[in-house]
């Protein structure tokens, strides 16, 4: 419906916005013949209108007393050939909306606008808080400057203490590996040598015997097994002098403690954070005092806005809100009524729609065209009726509707030209924006701006949602960069920490004596276990069962019982000398082979060890003369710019969210397009649409009436009929006249020729 309205009012009002006129009305506020022509010439279109309303209004009720003194007076007679006509029913107009803007609708607009303005201030306070959290982040972290300041001196040393560190306990544990192998070796030859000994006695004993019995004089073929004698003999004699030296160099630096060496450097790694709270102390202090009234500063920062304007703004708002809660119950009523009015009005044209229908359903069906006009059926003549009684009810309502609809057209007409059309087209904004048409109104005369603001300005920015920073132009009367130089405050705190002399008490990681018994550690790990091997191969290789054998072979040739008991008796010894060789002496052996080739292996890390320990304890030692001081300071630096950064981030954040977040105004010029959508959509646009519909129904009576009328008469019963009179005279023609014979038959009177 609001295409047909709107392209039924451009037409009416076909003219612009009349912005330079009304700025003179409002302005002047003289009304003289010069601006009342003006203001007929532009309501041209309207007056043309009002004038047809005025005639419609005038006429409609004169033609229907006319009309209803007529009947009265059985005046109204028609001759008229009776014959068929068509009937056109108007289309009606029922169902009517309403008009209204709800109370709610109005309030949750104006809760909108307070909330958003409440949001404003919730951001500046968010602002205020951030600022306060972000000193005491700094103040935590100088409380805890021990730890923090501490661990990244650590850091700084720790890519040269922890291999120093790691390499001395390595060599701890080659030394404490070299103990247990020489431990082993030792309890392993306590058990080895006394069994070795014995059985070097018993085997001794043993050869005494059988070199005694080769040697008897009955001994046949005895001297050729001499020379087997030599191998009745146990080598080796498992004496290792080299072990005592490594034995001696092993524990003068178990005694040196050279794990414990490692220890105290890391109790000295571990104590650098306590060290560092203790000499920084006063400092942390002075800082700490600073701090306060850094944060001070910092949450002075949006004193300096102007959000009592906002208080300004919320008062009258929350005052509307009330205003609007208390009128609810009058505008819902009226609401109704007006709902209940539209209905009223609408029933009533329905009310003549139905008159037509019926009247042309029931004429037409009760019409029989061969009956005589007095003779038509009730049905037919009901449906007359019918029609005659809407053609009464149009002239009695239609007038007072025309009349209704006539105030309808002028106030919402006027309403869409010179309020919702401008307004939708931003030209009433423009209108608000002319200088000295609101007394004492001036943006930025009211915000001190140098910049001309205008309401259409912040309008179109806060369709953007751009934040109010920007939209106020704020930095002309807020200097926020000014507000936020704190450098004032870090450079005291940057010079406070820039003084501190934080002395680590240095260290020496390995004393000279240290040293010198690691040297003759690594220096008698040159041990000759090629030798040691070879003694126990030495020992394990004897084999007594071959010179046994032999010995029973040559028992056998004997002739002498008795050399020949002798001899297997002493083949025998040798047997029982071997197995114990194999049961007692080879496990001890074998343990003693695998612990000196354990020591080996242990051995040959010793100088390795010893020398990595001597080149990164040596670098370790040149960091922590030289470098460590150095490395203190940059660490100190490091920790301080950190701290100085967290205010440096957090004063780009309060700028970033001041200039570019708070107050973002999308919800304000929302609430502006809201109302424009009550006031011209909702509630305009239905009057305009109902007025429009009411005004043509009041057109479509004019032919209904018509229509329902001349039906009416071939409809209703007729008291009498239509009949021709004929006085059977003969009338005289003119001269030069002829008649036609044919028209002289059956008495027919003849027209004229």
């Amino acid at each position: 419906m609001s295409p047909i309205v709107h392209s039924f009012l451009d037409s009416v009002q076909p003219k612009s916005f009349p912005k330079d006129l009304l700025i003179r009305m409002i302005k002047d506020k003289d009304f003289n013949t010069e601006t009342v022509k003006k203001v007929l010439q532009y309501e041209i279109g309207f007056l043309v209108c009002v004038a047809i309303g005025i005639l419609y209004i005038v006429l409609m009720p004169l033609i229907g007393l006319i009309f209803a003194c007529c009947r009265c007076c059985a005046k109204l007679i028609s001759i008229a050939v009776q014959g068929r006509e068509y009937l056109h029913v108007p289309e009606q107009y029922k169902h009517f909306r309403d008009c209204g803007a709800q109370p709610s609708e109005l309030t949750d607009i104006l809760e909108n606008v307070k909330g958003y303005i409440n949001t404003i201030t919730e951001q500046i306070i968010q602002v205020v808080n951030e600022s306060g959290a972000t000193v005491d982040i700094v103040r935590d972290n100088l409380n805890e400057i021990g730890p923090l300041l501490g661990k990244l001196i650590q850091n700084g040393l720790k890519g040269s203490l922890d291999p120093a560190f790691n390499s001395i306990t390595e060599v701890a544990q080659v030394i404490n590996s070299t103990s247990n192998e020489l431990l082993k070796l030792n309890k392993t030859l306590e058990l080895l040598k006394p069994k070795l000994d014995v059985l070097k006695a018993n085997l001794s004993a043993v050869r005494q015997r059988i070199n005694n019995t080769l040697h008897m004089p009955d001994c046949v073929n005895c001297t050729s097994q001499l020379p087997e004698l030599d191998k009745l003999s146990l080598e080796g004699s498992l004496d290792f002098p080299d072990q005592n030296d490594l034995r001696s160099a092993v524990d003068k630096a178990i005694n040196a403690d050279v794990i414990g060496q490692a220890n105290k450097g890391r109790n000295f790694f571990d104590s650098i954070p306590d060290k560092v709270k203790n000499e920084t102390r006063l400092s942390v202090q002075v800082a700490l005092l600073q701090l306060e009234t850094l944060k001070t500063e910092i949450s002075g920062v949006t004193k300096g806005l102007p959000l009592d304007v906002l208080k300004t703004i919320s008062a009258p708002v929350t005052d509307v809100q009330k205003s609007i809660k208390d009128i609810s119950p009058y505008i819902e009523r009226s609401s109704q009524i007006s709902w209940a009015v539209g209905l009223v009005l609408s029933c009533l044209i329905l009310l003549v729609v139905i008159c037509n229908f019926m009247g042309l359903l029931l004429g037409v069906a009760g019409l029989n065209p061969k009956d005589n006009p007095t003779e038509r059926s009730g049905t037919s003549n009901c449906g007359g009726i019918f029609f005659m009684a809407g053609v009464g009810f149009s002239f009695l309502v239609s007038w007072i509707f025309m009349l209704i609809v006539l105030i309808l057209f002028i106030v919402g007409g006027n309403t869409y030209t010179l309020v919702c059309k401008p307004w939708q087209n931003k030209e009433l904004i423009q209108l608000i924006d002319t200088p000295g048409l609101i007394p004492d109104f001036n943006l930025s005369r009211a915000l001190n701006l140098n910049t001309n603001l205008s309401i259409g300005n912040v309008y179109s920015d806060c369709r953007k949602n751009k934040p109010l920073w920007t939209t106020f132009h704020l930095n002309e009367i807020f200097d926020l960069n000014s507000k936020l130089d704190v450098s004032q405050y870090t450079h005291e705190i940057d010079q406070t920490f820039e003084e501190v002399q934080i002395n680590i008490a240095n260290i020496t990681i390995l004393s000279p004596e240290v040293k010198s018994q690691l040297n003759n550690f690594s220096s008698s790990a040159s041990m000759n276990f090629s030798n040691i091997i070879q003694q126990i191969n030495d020992v394990s290789g004897t084999n007594l069962n071959s010179v046994a054998e032999s010995l029973d072979i040559l028992a056998g040739k004997q002739s002498n019982q008795a050399i020949k008991d002798e001899l297997h008796g002493e083949a025998n010894d040798l047997r029982d000398i071997q197995t114990k060789i194999t049961s007692q002496i080879m496990p001890l052996l074998l343990e003693l082979n695998t612990t000196v080739k354990n020591l080996s292996v242990v051995a040959s890390q010793i100088t390795a060890a010893v020398e990595n320990v001597f080149q990164k304890v040596g670098y370790a030692q040149d960091v922590l003369n030289y470098n460590i001081s150095q490395i203190v300071k940059t660490e100190s630096r490091v920790f301080i710019d950190c701290q100085l950064k967290v205010f440096q981030t957090f004063l780009h954040w309060v700028n970033q969210t001041i200039t570019e977040k708070v107050g973002r105004c999308g919800p304000a010029a929302a609430a502006v397009d809201r109302s424009e959508e009550l006031v011209c959509k909702h509630l305009i646009e239905s009057l305009n649409a109902f007025w429009l519909s009411l005004g043509w129904c009041m057109m479509f009576l004019i032919p209904s009436i018509i229509f329902s009328v001349k039906l009416a008469k071939y409809y209703r019963r007729m008291k009498y009929s239509d009949v021709y009179e004929n006085n059977n005279f003969t009338m005289s023609p003119f001269p030069k006249a002829h008649l036609k014979p044919e028209l002289l038959e059956n008495g027919k009177q003849p027209p004229f020729s």
